[in-house]
This record gives C-alpha cells, sequence and structure tokens, in this order.
C-alpha cells in the first residue's frame, strides 16, 4: 500500500551529483580539514551542518558528538542527509537543550543517530516540512524521544524510543498534517508511546490532518497517563497494523483537549491492543471524536471491568465497529460504564464481532510480548477483507488472505 509521504523517502541522493558534496565527521577530525573524505573529517557536525546546502550529505563516523542544529533547507530533489554510521552517538545537547535540532529547514533527514540522556528532546524539529527521521534510537530523554511542531509532511520511522522521564516517545505537535509514523518501537515512556497533539493554543489551525500510523510496537507506556497512541485534534487518521500491549493508559485514545476540533474519522484497523491490568480501554472515543471505523482488531483487556471500546454520546454519530475479537466489555457512555457485548450489539456495533479465547490460545509467548497467532488461533483468517480499509498486509508484510 502506498503511504501518503511516499516522496519523502528521499535517503541520500544528489540530482545534481556535480554540484552535491559528501562530508565526513571523526572524533579525530579537525574542522580545518576539507571534511570530504574521512582521513580528511571534520571533527564536529555542527560544523558540517553551518556549511552543507541542498544535496549534501554528512557522514558521521563512530563515536560520540555534542549535538546539532540544522537551519539550511534542502529541496524535494535535493535534501540535506544526516547519517550516522553505527556507534554514532550524540552525547551532550545543543543550545536548544536537545541533542539534535532541526529548525527552520525542510527537506532535513536525520538518519542513524544514538541520541541518550538528553535535558529536554532526543530528537526536534520544528518549523521543518518534509523531513525524515529514522533509524534513531533516542533513551532516557527528559522530555520526549523525537519531538516535533508545525512539521508537515514528516516522516518518522524505524525509531526506538524508549524511557522518556516525563512525556512521549515520540510527539507530533502544532498542526503538523499528513505526517507518516511506521514502524518505531516505544517503550517504558512515562506518557504516551505516541502521541499527536494539533496544539489550539500554540497557534495554527489546531488540527493535525490524516496521519498515518502503522507497524509500530508500543509496550509499557504511559504509568503517568497517556495513551499508547494519544490524538488530540487529529482527523482523519489512518491507525493499522499496530501492536500496543502492556500499556498502562489507554490503548488508542481520541479525544479533543488543547487541539482546534474533535477527533474525527478515524481508520483503526488490523490493531493488536492487549492492555495491562492496570490499563483502561482498548479503545477510547471521546469529546465528539465520531465517524470512527473499527474492523479487524483484537481488543483484549485484562483490568477487571474496562474492555474494548468506551464512545461518549457525542462520538457514537458515525460510528462503525465489527469483526474484531473482543471482551466482554463496552461503553456508549464514556469511561466508568461497561455493558456487555451483547448490549453492544443491540446498539447496532460488533455484530459478527466474537469474544476472545484467552491469550495463550491467541498467541505464540504474549508473556515475552511475542503476538504472533499461533497455528489455529481463532484469530486466524477471522477478519473480513471487504472491511480492510485497502490494508492487504500485515505487519512483517504478509500477505493478508
Amino acid at each position: 500500500m502506498l503511504f501518503r509521504g511516499i516522496l519523502i523517502a528521499l535517503g541520500l541522493f544528489c540530482v545534481s551529483s556535480g554540484l552535491c558534496t559528501t562530508y565526513f565527521v571523526s572524533p579525530a577530525g579537525n574542522d580545518a580539514n576539507s571534511g570530504t573524505s574521512p582521513g580528511a573529517a571534520f571533527a564536529t557536525i555542527q560544523h558540517a551542518s553551518d556549511i552543507v546546502v541542498a544535496g549534501d550529505s554528512v557522514i558521521v563516523l563512530a563515536g560520540a558528538y555534542t549535538g546539532f542544529n540544522v537551519a539550511t533547507s534542502g529541496t524535494s530533489l535535493n535534501p540535506i542527509v544526516f547519517l550516522g554510521e553505527p556507534g554514532a552517538e550524540i552525547t551532550a545537547p545543543t543550545f536548544t537543550m536537545d541533542g539534535i535540532n532541526v529548525e527552520g529547514a525542510d527537506y532535513i533527514e536525520i538518519n542513524g543517530f544514538v541520541v541518550n540522556d538528553q535535558p529536554r528532546n532526543g530528537i526536534r524539529l520544528v518549523n521543518a516540512d518534509w523531513c525524515i527521521v529514522r533509524n534513531c534510537t533516542c533513551d532516557n530523554n527528559f522530555e520526549r524521544g523525537i519531538f516535533t511542531g508545525f512539521t508537515d509532511d514528516i516522516l518518522i520511522e524505524n525509531n526506538v524510543c524508549s524511557n522518556s522521564i516525563d512525556e512521549h516517545g515520540i510527539y507530533v505537535s502544532n498542526s503538523s498534517d499528513r505526517s507518516v509514523i511506521r514502524f518505531n518501537t516505544c517503550f517504558g515512556n512515562n506518557r504516551g508511546g505516541i502521541q499527536i497533539n494539533a496544539d489550539l493554543s500554540q497557534g495554527g489551525d489546531g488540527i493535525s490532518t490524516d496521519p498515518e500510523i502503522y507497524g509500530n510496537v508500543l509496550f509499557s507506556n504511559g504509568l503517568g497517563g497517556g495513551a499508547a497512541i494519544n490524538l488530540d485534534g487529529v482527523q482523519g487518521a489512518f491507525i493499522y497494523n499496530n501492536v500496543l500491549y502492556n500499556n498502562h493508559a489507554t490503548g488508542i485514545a481520541l479525544f479533543q483537549q488543547d487541539g482546534g476540533g474533535p477527533s474525527v474519522n478515524a481508520q483503526i484497523v488490523h490493531n493488536t491492543i492487549v492492555q495491562a491490568v492496570d490499563g483502561r480501554w482498548c479503545i477510547l472515543l471521546v469529546d465528539g471524536a465520531s465517524g470512527a471505523q473499527i474492523y479487524n482488531n483484537i481488543l483484549f483487556n485484562q483490568h477487571p471491568w474496562r474492555g474494548s471500546i468506551a464512545a461518549d454520546p457525542d462520538a457514537t454519530p458515525g460510528l462503525t465497529s465489527d469483526y474484531n475479537l473482543v471482551v466482554d466489555s463496552f461503553s456508549d457512555m464514556g469511561d466508568g460504564v461497561s455493558i456487555p457485548l451483547s448490549d453492544w450489539q443491540a446498539l447496532g456495533y460488533d455484530l459478527n464481532s466474537a469474544l476472545a479465547d484467552p491469550l495463550a490460545l491467541l498467541f505464540v509467548d504474549p508473556a515475552s510480548g511475542d503476538f504472533h497467532l499461533l497455528p489455529g488461533s481463532q484469530a486466524v483468517d477471522n477478519g473480513n477483507g471487504l472491511l480492510a480499509l485497502g490494508v492487504t498486509t500485515d505487519i512483517d508484510g504478509n500477505l493478508r488472505p
């Protein structure tokens, strides 16, 4: 399936190859060098960032570095790429108190860096469109692993964002439209695994439109509150093929707090959500989060009474839900109320859904986080392809029947 941000999969690529330069940075380098070979590398990434132009690339060799700020834009045909080789680690922050800061610069790719223990964010991008963050590791940063604001058409993929002390693993904020957040692993963060908050109070229209969130594995987040996928003022979200387990707040939450409008018209298909015993609902729709489509999901909750789906009355218009594996607890009155599947079906929802077998009969090894389906699992071939909304493969890339 094509994703909306396909044009931003840029990589190390230069159309005007005769005009583009590859620079190298090494702990053994010197900023007085030419920087154009490993043997003549610069010493600091910041020096390379200060001189790059559209189409240039910066290859950072293994070692420990002070962070860097990027303020020069690439173009759609000639992005600027910062590529960390294995072992390239940011150990001290920039002047913004973030490990890597991209601000007022478009078409930038940040690839392959380890950014841990920073006083604010591991990686921050603000007023930066058509950028990529991929293959980075961000652990134990105080605020967030990856943070963005006013970043249209951003691609965040194949990152590991863990153990953020205060907030989230990945946080896309400030009216950022058409973000693609895929194939990331977020765990142990105090609040959300992935948060999108449109932030009307910070300017803009306060709406984030048409994000795609897929193929992510999110677990053990939310001890401080905040859903594994937490969406405020987010409209037209497409959420599929994610595995969410052992999260301590909600699995997927659609709401309006600082957003400029309700989180409407979400499409939620082919996700596996297994909530911790101290978690909240698998899916929570409140504050006018109407128009949600919920199909072909496994919605298993180990909480004593919270269950699969809770929607408050102003979120039920346009709600459709079916062909899910569920537990025997729902709500059409928001959090705090629980009704059985039979009463939920009497309202017209989940008429072809079924109560789930125990976890041990569904998955290979849920205790260790292996949520592949067992042969003969109740979930095998138990969805409806006509309601897959175009999702033809699973999280591993295998074709669905």
